[in-house]
């Protein structure tokens, strides 16, 4: 079920506040496969957990080609030589 594919935490407990407390999700890694995040109490900046968010795809790039798919060096924006 799609509607049940990405959660995210409010409270989590928090040992040195001893109860179940909110946290501030913060990105802390941005990776070929996803983004990994952190949860952090939002009183006394604990770290509580952490949670990584996956694509569908692994981001990869061939020899000589950019991130963006167009040939190194090359993009939607540039004239070609015909021009």
């Amino acid at each position: 079920m799609k509607q049940f594919e990405s959660f995210g935490a409010t409270h989590l407990y928090c040992n040195n506040c001893g109860r179940s407390m909110p946290v501030k999700e913060i990105l802390l890694l941005i990776l070929s496969d996803g983004n990994l995040y952190d949860y952090r109490c939002a009183n006394c900046g604990e770290s509580l957990g952490t949670r990584k968010e996956t694509r569908g795809f692994p981001l990869s790039v061939k020899p000589g080609e950019s991130a963006d798919g167009y040939e190194e060096g090359l993009g939607p924006w540039s004239r070609s030589e015909e021009e």
